[in-house]
């Protein structure tokens, strides 16, 4: 048997293997139900872009209706140079309808406006009579060794917070106003400790749509997300950086991001660590609840990848060239062979290739709550995203290690500091 013939054999084995998956664990994928009320994401286009719009419900802003035993919920936000997003996010937040919140805003030494704009917010938010919601503003202005900013910035939040639940998001994401009061209720009917939510990706133009969606494609295939929802077992776990709420109780058995101070990937690696605690998460479709432009463009896209995916393959050479010829193999090489093989071979490529694109679609409107025509940029995309793990390795390599939002972490650093149970 030639190869061209065992490769189509192995590439058909494989999408068969993946649609039986897929379709099998659709029990597992879960979304956030919403509740009753007319608040929600409305957006438009103007321009060719989406413009993003919350409505809120009458009386937002004035009555927060509360019960003795509703949980105080904690959101912590880490914020350098967002002085673009910041105020936008603070104010979605103020304006939850969930009734015990409180909001702690941790600028991790911002260059740029970020400090002055929260502390702006502070002051606009107290003088309003409707806003009862406390917020705080951390300013930081060193980093220790040993931590990445991003989760000392979280830490040092999480030690000023008094809540039960604890929330931690972003600084450029996008609430509905019933966001928080729809995640708490569904963990407490879960019975869950973390719950984390996939949002809506917001992306302009094609092309970087197109490399959104096959990045999170080829990550579920990779990682398949939905196990975290088996609650039978407890090595695969995920955290989605948009949106990890978790009880303060599962938050400091897993070790608080004291466990996780180096790891640039610090959302997923939460999450794992709720699994290996053998505690109860959950994760669901959030994109009628919170929304997130990943990146403003395709170029900027690439740059951001470049600094850390090299961490999903725990800074090992071996996984990532492991990484590029699965895809390779399995995503690219069997468009080629529609065309390259003949006979019974040419067919198997082109069922696989079918198969490919129903998983795709099967995924993707699960995952980003989209997916159209950008499939026709696969072949595109897919050596795009290999030409990205391959500079990922070799910049880390060269540099000898990343440089994280202003700050340089050598390897030896960060694989000291790697999942210490993978």
């Amino acid at each position: 048997m030639r190869i061209m013939e065992v490769w189509a054999l192995v590439a058909l084995g494989y999408w068969l293997f993946m649609l039986w998956d897929t379709v099998r664990s659709r029990k597992w994928m879960f979304s956030l139900p919403r509740s009753a009320g007319d608040a929600g994401f409305n957006i438009e286009k103007s321009n060719g872009r989406e413009n993003r719009k919350i409505s809120a419900a009458p009386g937002l802003m004035g009555s927060r209706p509360s019960v003795p035993d509703t949980p105080l919920v904690s959101v912590i936000i880490a914020a350098k140079e967002e002085e673009a997003s910041i105020a936008d996010t603070v104010r979605h937040l103020l304006g939850q309808t969930y009734p015990k919140l409180e909001i702690i805003a941790v600028n991790d030494r911002s260059r740029d406006a970020t400090g002055r704009r929260l502390d702006e917010l502070r002051r606009w938010s107290e003088s309003r009579e409707g806003i009862t919601v406390p917020l705080r503003v951390i300013h930081i202005t060193s980093l220790p060794s040993g931590w990445l900013g991003k989760n000392h910035a979280l830490y040092q939040g999480y030690l000023q917070a008094r809540g039960k639940y604890l929330l931690f998001t972003d600084a450029d994401v996008q609430f509905d106003p019933h966001t928080v009061a729809d995640a708490v209720r569904y963990m407490q009917e879960q019975h869950a400790d973390h719950l984390t939510l996939a949002p809506r990706m917001l992306a302009r133009g094609f092309w970087l749509k197109a490399f959104v969606h096959y990045f999170f494609f080829a990550l579920s295939l990779f990682i398949r997300p939905w196990r975290v929802n088996d609650d039978l077992q407890h090595r695969h776990g995920m955290g989605v950086g948009a949106f990890n709420l978790i009880t303060r109780r599962a938050y400091e058995r897993i070790g608080t991001h004291e466990a996780i101070a180096m790891r640039p990937d610090d959302d997923l690696q939460l999450g794992r660590q709720v699994k290996r605690a053998r505690l109860r998460q959950r994760l669901a479709s959030g994109v009628r609840h919170i929304s997130v432009e990943w990146y403003p463009g395709l170029s900027e896209a690439v740059r951001g990848l470049e600094k850390n995916i090299f961490s999903g393959f725990g800074y090992r050479i071996s996984f990532a060239v492991l990484g590029v010829i699965g895809q390779l193999a399995l995503f690219l090489f069997p468009i080629a062979g529609i065309v390259l093989a003949s006979g019974w071979a040419a067919a198997a490529f082109a069922l696989s290739v079918f198969l490919m694109l129903t998983v795709y679609f099967l995924l993707i409107r699960s995952i980003v709550g989209g997916g159209g025509i950008e499939v026709l940029a696969l072949p595109v995309t897919v050596s795009l995203l290999c030409y990205v793990v391959s500079r990922s390795v070799w910049l880390t390599l060269r540099q000898g290690g990343i440089y994280w939002r202003g700050t340089f972490y050598s390897l030896k650093e960060l694989r000291q500091m790697k999942d210490p149970n993978s």
